[in-house]
């Protein structure tokens, strides 16, 4: 019944660590740039590494054509491959974060549903 409870222990243990560690993962998330792109890059989406827009950009190609509806269609594709590489991006820094924890083999699935990458 107890058997665990060590595991536990030298978890809260080594987490006591990891708030500075968090903290300076946060700092440099929000430094960190990623691009979307959709449409061959017709669109473009900056975004920091914490998820944050930053900014939009158009070709001049859509831009001309003035076509509205290919922008309503684009747009959104570009903003949500900006934050999925944002995602990816948190989630190999917070690998970077934990790998001294003695975390279960399940922990990566668990962060991506915890940090809003899976369903």
């Amino acid at each position: 019944m107890f058997k665990g409870l060590g595991n536990i222990a030298s978890i809260l243990n080594s987490a006591k660590t990891m708030g500075p560690k968090m903290q300076e993962m946060q700092e440099k998330l929000k430094q960190e740039r990623v691009v979307g792109t959709s449409g061959g890059g017709m669109v473009s989406v900056q975004a920091s590494g914490d998820g944050q827009i930053i900014s939009v950009e158009f070709d001049s190609t859509l831009t001309d054509s003035k076509d509205m509806e290919m922008t309503r269609d684009l747009l959104p594709a570009a903003i949500n491959s900006a934050l999925e590489k944002a995602n990816e991006l948190r989630m190999e820094m917070m690998k970077g974060v934990t790998e001294d924890l003695p975390i279960p083999d399940n922990m990566e699935e668990m962060m991506k549903k915890f940090l809003g990458g899976g369903n």
